[in-house]
């Protein structure tokens, strides 16, 4: 992941280079050679995608293929990415706050058994019956009719296992390593509230979109208490993307290791213009 964009572009190279220094580990290494399972470590994948999306960031930049960026929003650790490229920290300072992030989820992960399912094709207030049956969260909206519910894995596999008696069109469990966005991360999030209040945050440089609201977040203050409330909150994924559009967003551009995001784009408002740019080659076409 981002081998390309190293051996491609200069701006690239220089935040892995910085990346490296900040964190005190090889993150270039593991993320171009891996093992996955180390890559895959929740404390390793949060550091090593905020670098690759902005490394994409700033390959298009140096290659004059960026236009001004009037709004910015990430998923889940990704609005911290956002929230870098408008300013609100210089890199080391966002890729530490990402870094401490991953690490404390990381921890929370192990203190408990969380798991994760997909639930495709069914409405929000359906889903909401479910969680309340189940005891569980509703941990992403991110496309009409693609919900992710969150918490204890013995409850995640009983909801799957119930799945065709009640009538779901399909329920997937996913292979995560915790209980992300539920209240099993709630350790996580005590102490990254307590990180997260010495750290400085300015003011964005242009609009950014939160997790929690669905909504524009630009208060210093406000923005701090969004990123310690997204890490037991539910992902307003499509409420992000259809304020974003409505705001006046013509184009999505997706700046990331894959192509994810577009296609929830797509599945939301087939009308938006999305491009993914995973690596610094799709840059050039």
């Amino acid at each position: 992941m981002g081998k390309s964009l190293h051996e491609g572009s200069a701006a690239a190279r220089a935040l892995y280079d910085e990346a490296d220094g900040v964190l005190g580990w090889d993150l270039r290494k593991i993320s171009f050679e891996g093992p996955e399972a180390e890559l895959t470590q929740t404390k390793v994948c949060q550091p090593a995608l905020f670098v690759h999306g902005l490394a994409v960031v700033a390959a298009l930049r140096e290659a004059g293929k960026l236009p001004e960026a009037k709004f910015a929003l990430g998923l889940s650790l990704g609005e911290v990415t956002a929230l870098t490229a408008a300013g609100v920290f210089d890199f080391a300072t966002g890729l530490k706050v990402v870094a401490e992030r991953g690490r404390l989820m990381q921890l929370a992960c192990e203190k408990s058994v969380g798991g994760m399912a997909a639930i495709i094709g069914e409405e929000r207030a359906k889903v909401a019956e479910l969680c309340a049956a189940f005891d569980l969260e509703a941990a992403n909206f991110n496309a009409p009719g693609q919900i992710i519910v969150s918490g204890d894995k013995s409850k995640v596999d009983a909801l799957v296992a119930a799945a065709k008696d009640k009538g779901l069109k399909r329920v997937m469990a996913l292979n995560v390593a915790g209980a992300y966005h539920s209240r099993l991360m709630e350790p996580a999030r005590a102490a990254f509230a307590a990180y997260l209040a010495g750290v400085n945050f300015r003011r964005p440089r242009f609009a950014v979109f939160s997790n929690t609201t669905g909504q524009v977040v630009a208060a210093p203050a406000q923005i701090r208490e969004a990123l310690v409330k997204q890490v037991v909150s539910s992902v307003l994924w499509e409420d992000c993307m259809r304020a974003c559009a409505a705001a006046g967003a013509t184009e999505f551009w997706e700046c990331g290791p894959g192509g994810v995001l577009a296609g929830l784009a797509r599945r939301t408002e087939k009308a938006w213009v999305v491009k993914s740019f995973a690596e610094f080659a799709d840059t050039t076409a």
